[in-house]
């Protein structure tokens, strides 16, 4: 999204935040789950009206949907006007000025962009994304995004750095690496241990305060990777790790790369290796023929493993995956009822380990005033990544947004810390 913008303005293309002032609008969708098609499948019939209702004479629709459902997208909303698949980035200009661009959706999907690539961040200043591979080699069974996304592609070395590079010359201090298998980094290219060379090599870009890496897979999360996110300075000790479930039995029908095994020992590796890790995973419950016993060895995982921050969802059903005609579907009720059970439990343990933290001095970056007053101000420890975990409400002391201050945890609560800022000195 962020290439594409960049590439417009590039153009000489004006961008505006009004949606009913805009000659042209895209909407940039996900596929992956229910929910996140409809929210897509919304958005555009909300943006469609301002043909009627704005200035907008075009209306193209790129991403995950477009890349999956493209005809039929075309039939159910004729105001679309144009469609670019994942692949297709480079169309976007093509698709903005008038050509009927329809999304390819019958080849594989094979770009990825480059640090010369314009981009137009729409994080805030002081952070930005890097994506460091492309597309998925996994065939889990509810899993969409290989047939979305393509083969597993990664940049190389030297162009991530230059990436980086540029961005922490433009105030960037915290980079995110993402990819949807992040630890598989560089074993398309013949390069072992790939996310370690590459942690190393970002650790060394002057101006960059935090590097924090998403979507690690447990099958391919090797020692040398948790060595160097331990020992490198810049790299928070932060591991975001999806399990998905603990039980063997739904692991296997998952086609799960972890398979069997021992998974908590493997959570153990990591708190071994990375001192003072924080561990976030997620869960999917109600997979076909998933029983009671097997939700239950899954809360008993959770409470064993004591993970710092937990997310779950409920398995939706995607046509065009192997899971597709599983048989032994959980119904809608007791799925919902699996996941609020499991919510509860890891927002009792989420509360417990906050509150142990009570007093802790820390690094805290700051984000800005709170949301819900303007007499407090918000920010996020190492162990926080952005919009998906909690974040530190700033209850005594003042910092611009940007700004990383030595904090005093004073209050926990289940998601939420409150800390007041220290005065400048050593810790």
């Amino acid at each position: 999204g962020e290439v594409m913008l960049g590439r417009l303005r590039a153009r000489g293309h004006q961008l505006v935040s009004d949606a009913a002032e805009a000659d042209v609008i895209v909407v940039n969708t996900c596929a992956f789950i229910d929910r996140a098609k409809q929210e897509s499948i919304d958005t555009i019939l909300e943006m469609a009206r301002f043909k009627e209702t704005g200035k907008a004479e075009r209306l193209v629709v790129s991403g995950c949907l477009a890349q999956r459902y493209d005809a039929d997208l075309r039939r159910e909303i004729p105001e679309i006007d144009a469609t670019l698949g994942t692949g297709q980035v480079e169309d976007i200009l093509s698709a903005v000025e008038g050509n009927a661009t329809v999304a390819e959706v019958d080849s594989a999907p094979s770009w990825v962009y480059d640090h010369t690539a314009p981009r137009l961040l729409t994080t805030p200043s002081y952070m930005a994304y890097v994506k460091i591979s492309e597309g998925c080699d996994y065939t889990c069974s509810f899993c969409i995004i290989p047939k979305l996304r393509g083969r597993h592609r990664s940049r190389s070395l030297d162009d991530i750095e230059a990436e980086v590079e540029s961005l922490a010359e433009r105030g960037v201090k915290e980079i995110v690496l993402v990819a949807q298998d992040t630890t598989r980094y560089a074993l398309d290219l013949g390069i072992r241990d790939g996310l370690a060379i590459l942690l190393r090599r970002l650790g060394r870009v002057a101006g960059v305060r935090w590097i924090r890496v998403m979507y690690a897979y447990p099958a391919t999360v090797t020692d040398a990777i948790l060595e160097a996110m331990a020992s490198e300075e810049k790299v928070v000790k932060y591991v975001d790790m999806p399990l998905q479930h603990a039980s063997d039995r739904v692991l296997a029908r998952m086609k799960r790369p972890t398979g069997r095994g021992n998974l908590l020992g493997m959570v153990e590796r990591v708190r071994r290796l990375v001192p003072g890790v924080a561990f976030r995973t997620s869960f999917i419950v109600g997979f076909p023929g998933e029983t009671e016993a097997d939700f239950e060895e899954l809360l008993a995982f959770v409470r064993d493993a004591e993970f710092d921050n937990v997310g779950v969802f409920t398995f939706s059903d995607e046509d065009g995956t192997s899971s597709y005609d599983l048989p032994d579907r959980v119904n809608a009720k007791t799925k919902e009822r699996r996941r609020r059970r499991l919510m509860a439990l890891q927002k009792r343990i989420s509360r417990a380990r906050n509150q142990r933290r009570v007093g802790e001095q820390v690094e805290l970056l700051v984000e800005g005033v709170h949301p819900e007053s303007d007499l407090l101000l918000s920010g996020r420890l190492p162990s926080q990544a952005p919009e998906i975990d909690g974040t530190v409400i700033v209850s005594d002391g003042s910092a611009a947004p940007g700004d990383f201050v030595r904090a005093e945890i004073t209050e926990a609560h289940a998601y939420d810390l409150v800390a007041r800022i220290l005065p400048p000195g050593p810790a």
